[in-house]
């Protein structure tokens, strides 16, 4: 057996040993220690494995591996993948429109893109992708999944999908598509406003205004007498876009989102600017299991200050932040770094905002399986001991107002959730049931 121990490996071991923080000199002999081995069994491997292998695979692998002992929302992503991710964030890429998730080895559907390819194939929240093109996707990462999913426009990608009611996996065939999200979309209802917000990019925010603005015109020019804020299936995105978004509907120097990471760092603290605020007209915002990250701040905030009402099902439960660093190869890595905290200081970590009214998505329907959230996601960070929960707002969901009396306007959609919001804001006019505000933290 090869026991060269080159002196580059020797030089990584030490460089990484250097690295760690003072606060943890007890523990450096181990770390040095541990870093002597990885640098030897990666000599071992290449200088004796069976068939040559490629360093960087090799090197790229061990930091996955690292990673994958931390929670789901840290990752590591190669050139290629990362920079798929800043494209992302800028609303255009070639795929399907899909947002995915792990559940202990099984990669699950969050939610499909409203208006993607992945939508108009039917997909659901609670699919299971088996393969792609044929080939199993066991054992891969997210990272790895996405990747397989994107790709050329008019390129097509045959899904193996199961389902709950399905007797046996089914395959999809979806053409890749440019997938354009416009982030904003709205329309207007006998004066009351109807917003969908898909995700949360690059001036989503500004797109948020200007649909606001379009919709006064549409409405003669007068102001809403209320409206609909539609959050559902947004799986998030920038933290900078949720606290601009919330922003807009509060008065000014209000708690918007706290942050705290480990030992005190990281710690942040977001307030409302008291300009470009909304007028105080009647608000609902529309959330469901595929609520998640940003779009919990917004309707915590919300909910919080009593400026919303909040309806639909229950939210994901994602409250941690991320940071995105860029490395030296044009590698990237997302870093779980604090967990954040609405006004009142709820962490949704694993619980998820709590709807002020619970609707289903047909009605009289029943409850139905519950989609995948947080809480089923392998190492997720479990909802902290002794953090509100449940305090303040959102402590319970109530029965709907018994005068929601049928709107003719309202009559003929389909989209019942939406439909109960908006005949909501319709019998209150301009003096909602709302919960009284908080004091929160000032």
């Amino acid at each position: 057996m090869n026991r060269q121990h080159p002196s580059w490996r020797t030089a990584l071991a030490v460089a990484l040993w250097l690295a760690a923080p003072a606060a943890l000199a007890d523990r450096e002999d181990d770390t040095y220690k541990n870093l002597e081995v990885f640098a030897r069994v990666l000599s071992y491997v290449e200088n004796n494995y069976v068939e040559p292998v490629d360093n960087t695979r090799l090197l790229q692998g061990a930091i996955k591996g690292m990673l994958e002992t931390l929670d789901p929302h840290t990752l590591y992503m190669p050139p290629e993948v990362f920079k798929e991710m800043k494209i992302d964030t800028s609303g255009e890429f070639g795929g399907l429109g899909i947002e995915i998730a792990r559940k202990g080895e099984r990669i699950i559907v969050v939610a499909p893109i409203d208006d993607t390819p992945a939508a108009r194939a039917g997909l659901r929240a609670g699919d299971e992708i088996l393969r792609i093109d044929e080939q199993s996707i066991q054992g891969l990462d997210l990272a790895a999944v996405l990747q397989k999913m994107r790709g050329p426009a008019g390129k097509r990608v045959l899904l193996t999908l199961m389902r709950e009611g399905f007797s046996a996996p089914r395959d999809i065939a979806i053409i890749r598509d440019h997938i354009r999200i416009v982030s904003v979309e709205g329309a207007l209802y006998g004066g009351i406003g109807h917003v969908k917000v898909k995700n949360f990019q690059d001036r989503t925010d500004l797109y948020l205004r200007k649909e606001l603005d379009r919709l006064r015109g549409l409405n003669g020019g007068k102001e809403l007498s209320g409206l609909v804020l539609d959050l559902r299936n947004n799986p998030g995105g920038l933290l900078d876009q949720s606290v601009a978004m919330s922003d807009r509907f509060l008065p000014g120097n209000l708690p918007i989102v706290s942050t705290r990471g480990r030992n005190g760092r990281n710690a942040t603290e977001e307030r409302s600017k008291d300009r470009d605020t909304e007028p105080n007209y009647p608000l609902v915002v529309l959330v469901n299991s595929g609520s998640a990250s940003a779009s919990e701040i917004v309707a915590g905030a919300l909910q919080d200050h009593g400026r919303a009402v909040i309806m639909g099902a229950q939210t994901f439960g994602k409250g941690s932040v991320q940071t995105v660093i860029e490395l030296e190869d044009g590698s990237g890595l997302k870093l779980t770094i604090a967990r954040y905290y609405t006004p009142l200081g709820r962490s949704i970590q694993e619980r998820g905002i709590t709807p002020d009214f619970l609707i289903p998505d047909e009605p009289g329907a029943k409850p139905s399986p519950e989609a995948p959230r947080e809480k089923d996601l392998k190492r997720h960070f479990k909802a902290e001991p002794g953090v509100a929960a449940a305090s303040g707002q959102g402590a319970g969901a109530r029965a709907l107002p018994a005068n929601l009396a049928p709107w003719d306007v309202t009559a003929k959609l389909k989209d019942y959730p939406l439909k109960v919001a908006l005949d909501y804001l319709h019998a209150v006019g301009g003096a909602p049931e709302r919960p009284s505000a908080g004091a929160g933290p000032q």
